[in-house]
């Protein structure tokens, strides 16, 4: 009987937030708590149904936005989670063509869909270098790029040179970094 590869255990990172996602998740949430704030205080005695939707609208994205935060990341045989407030996104890396690290992955890029800085980068994203990807960022100084047979991923975990090499001992692929 062949003698089977030891498994190594499961490979955790925290996602830290740079300066920029932490002013611009203040700025917005300051913003959205302020226009609910403020039309509740100046609400009419009749007001109609769509000024009730003005209130609680803005809050409602802030909660949904900071449900989808990047919390960090775990490489865990050939899947990468994603970890969330109370449950995580899972990425398999089956046919992992290369993770390298690139602080400069995610410029001059153009939001497709998602979020763009309440709590996280997150969704799909398009740029020169990159061509068409999805992130799970909370601070691209630290950006992992992810090469996939059909997609791309970028990730920022806390020691994005460990990260690396933990997903190429993981994914058993000879991959540049």
């Amino acid at each position: 009987m062949p003698e089977q590869p030891p498994k190594l255990k499961p490979a955790r990172f925290n996602a830290p937030w740079s300066r920029e996602l932490k002013l611009l998740t203040l700025l917005a949430s300051v913003i959205l708590i302020g226009i609910s704030t403020l039309l509740l205080v100046k609400e009419p005695e009749q007001s109609p149904p769509l000024y009730h939707l003005g209130i609680w609208l803005p809050l409602v994205l802030l909660v949904l936005c900071a449900l989808f935060t990047v919390r960090g990341y775990q490489l865990e045989g050939d899947h990468l989670l994603v970890l969330r407030p109370g449950w995580r996104s899972r990425v398999s890396l089956r046919g992992l063509q290369s993770v390298t690290l690139d602080a400069k992955a995610m410029d001059d890029s153009i939001k497709l869909f998602g979020n763009g800085g309440l709590f996280s980068y997150l969704g799909l994203f398009r740029n020169k270098k990159l061509g068409r990807y999805r992130a799970y960022a909370t601070d691209a100084a630290k950006a992992v790029v992810i090469k996939l047979p059909t997609s791309t991923v970028v990730v920022t975990p806390d020691k994005p040179q460990l990260f690396v090499q933990i997903a190429q001992k993981l994914a058993g692929s000879t991959v540049t970094s």
